[in-house]
């Protein structure tokens, strides 16, 4: 397993090979619409070619009308051929939505005109079939789309008055050649027809659009707080049962400590038991800190810290290995902020080790901290070998990590993540391939006290 892999706990998904996302925007899509809506218009396709041709026929045959009836069915055939490319092209139609739809109604909206074209023009009463393409664009796409198949109907519909070849049976009422007031008012009244149907269609499927997405981002929040919800839930139990065997551990440690210093050579295994003892007073600690946040959602409070004390205590987390790899960079050593200290040295720390993780050859890791407008920015760059587009699509997902077992669970990222949103926050990851990653935590410059509380 490479190290740029193991950067597991510590981004989101980029297109770019140097990319930073906001995390508090809402992963939603506004091509749903037309990925739903394209199988249904082919069928649609399919269904009004085929009645296009009974009607066509039935005008030549049965009631024997005058037109060049090869010429009326060819649009019909390319209507049925682009169905055809249609379903060789699955991909292209999944990347492009809103492209392909909409250029599939305007081909039926020029296949249309033929038609027409060639059996009376304006006079054909099938004219009416333009609003077709104009409604459904109006519901499916953008409004754009919707206004652009109306001013293609309406400019189709307008050439036919010019262009076109004329059948007695429907021009029989015609009192003079021409474009007669009668034709004027037709146009006229297609035309309102067609903007008051892109207009409000395409509002109301635009509201309807945007309801769906508040629906989405809302769901995608309560997912996370349910996660988030579980996992306090689990870090308060883990604290109550491991309570027990390390205070278990820590009477043997001590019982062994007794014991070596009468011993006449007993001097590192007294020391080995004074750091066993260490280490389970730092897990008591940890394990308190955890099942009082676990018992109290509202957490602690957030007070003034100076940014450049916070970094320190930080670096308090790691060891003096570790901690010589890191550069601090704090440009105002002046520098405070209103937050809540110990969610916040948590936050950092756990960029930090992700970013300890992803070094390579003991290099730098840089740590700098600048103030900016109403807002903090913390950032932490490595010297790695950068994040594949496979990890980053996954390293948003709580529990997904790519470390070895038992070196990381897969959530830092997720609860950094977590913790500036609530904050009205967010975290920012920009990586390109063999240059290392720089991960952005920024954070209001003051916090209201309530919203703090909140928060964490």
């Amino acid at each position: 397993m490479s190290h740029h892999d193991r950067r597991a706990d510590a981004t989101i998904p980029r297109s770019l090979p140097a990319v930073a996302l906001m995390t508090n925007e809402p992963q939603s899509s506004s091509d749903l619409a037309p990925n739903v809506a394209l199988p249904w218009v082919v069928r649609l396709r399919y269904g009004m070619a085929a009645g296009e041709a009974a009607i066509v026929l039935l005008m030549y045959y049965a009631f024997r009308l005058d037109f060049p009836i090869v010429w009326t069915l060819a649009p019909l055939l390319v209507v049925l051929g682009s169905n055809m490319v249609l379903s060789r092209m699955p991909r292209v139609i999944a990347q492009f939505p809103q492209q392909t739809l909409g250029a599939v109604f305007c081909l039926d909206t020029l296949c249309l005109t033929v038609m027409l074209g060639f059996t009376g023009g304006p006079l054909n009463p099938f004219s009416l079939l333009y609003l077709v393409q104009i409604t459904l664009s109006a519901v499916v796409l953008r409004k754009t789309w919707a206004w652009a198949l109306g001013m293609l109907s309406t400019v189709c519909f307008g050439l036919l008055f010019f262009v076109h070849v004329p059948l007695a049976a429907l021009t029989a009422h015609q009192a003079q050649p021409g474009v007669s007031p009668h034709l004027i008012g037709m146009w006229i009244a297609f035309v309102i027809a067609a903007a008051l149907i892109a207009f409000f269609a395409g509002k109301i499927s635009e509201a309807l659009r945007r309801r769906e997405l508040e629906v989405l981002a809302l769901q995608e929040q309560v997912a996370k707080n349910e996660r988030l919800a579980s996992l306090v839930t689990l870090a308060a139990g883990a604290a109550h049962e491991l309570a027990t065997p390390l205070g278990t551990i820590a009477v043997a440690a001590r019982e062994l400590e007794r014991y070596a210093s009468r011993a006449a050579d007993g001097e590192s295994v007294v020391d080995d038991a004074k750091l066993i003892r260490s280490q389970v007073e730092r897990c008591r600690f940890i394990l308190e800190r955890m099942s009082v946040q676990g018992a109290e959602p509202m957490g602690e409070g957030a007070r003034t810290v100076c940014v450049k004390n916070l970094l320190g205590r930080v670096l308090d987390q790691f060891s003096e290995s570790q901690r010589a790899c890191v550069v601090l960079e704090v440009p105002d050593e002046e520098l405070a902020a209103v937050l809540p200290e110990q969610a916040t040295i948590q936050s950092v720390a756990a960029l930090i080790q992700n970013a300890l993780d992803a070094n390579v050859d003991q290099r730098s890791v840089v740590v700098r901290a600048m103030g900016s407008g109403s807002q903090v920015s913390i950032s932490v760059r490595d010297q790695g070998h950068g994040m594949s587009d496979k990890v980053l699509r996954r390293l948003a997902e709580p529990f997904f990590t790519t470390k070895e077992p038992g070196k990381g669970m897969g959530l830092g990222t997720f609860l950094v993540r977590t913790f500036a949103e609530r904050l009205g926050g967010n975290v920012m990851f920009e990586s390109a391939s063999g240059h290392g990653t720089t991960a952005t935590l920024e954070l209001p410059l003051n916090l209201p006290r309530k919203e703090a509380n909140a928060a964490v």
